[in-house]
């Protein structure tokens, strides 16, 4: 029995090497050449010995040299797009001031097209009738634009009403 245990543990020590080795031959160094300082030494190697030459893309790392250059880079972009853009405001804003009695002009050339009238605010003359108890309001034109009826404080009579009557009802 003792025979038998030995040969088990045995064999799994076997396995357990054979699984190591196969471990450790699958896995790739993290970095070739680096024992030559000069790069075309080290490209010199690394092609002397690989299997295939192939194009391949990969993301390659920055040095710590290129990261703050290109964070200088950035910072100077950030700068003349914040230009770029107060420039750009500035214009759109001469011509929103441009746009904006445009706009008013047209607003209020439809509605007067809709309405097909306009809204004017202007002298209008005031005549009561004191026989047909209404008031008329006529603009500089001479048209009617309003009529209504007489309030009581209207049809009390006035010198002008007197005046406006012809010589036919003496």
């Amino acid at each position: 029995m003792k025979n038998a245990l030995q040969a088990i543990i045995s064999s799994a020590q076997r396995k357990r090497q054979i699984i190591i080795n196969q471990i450790k031959s699958k896995t790739m160094e993290r970095e070739l050449g680096k024992e030559y300082a000069d790069a075309v030494q080290r490209e010199t190697y690394l092609r002397d010995n690989c299997d295939k030459i192939e194009e391949k893309g990969y993301m390659k790392r920055f040095t710590p040299e290129q990261m703050v250059q290109m964070k200088e880079f950035l910072s100077e972009t950030d700068i003349e797009i914040n230009d770029v853009e107060e420039e750009k405001k500035e214009v759109v804003k001469d011509f929103k001031s441009r746009l904006e009695p445009l706009t008013d002009e047209r607003k209020r050339l439809l509605k007067g097209l809709k309405n097909k009238a306009e809204y004017v605010m202007e002298s209008c003359y005031k005549f009561v009738d004191v026989d047909t108890r209404e008031v008329g309001f006529y603009n500089k034109d001479g048209d009617l634009i309003e009529s209504r009826p007489a309030h009581s404080d209207e049809l009390q009579g006035s010198i002008f009403q007197v005046n406006r009557k012809t010589g036919t009802d003496n």
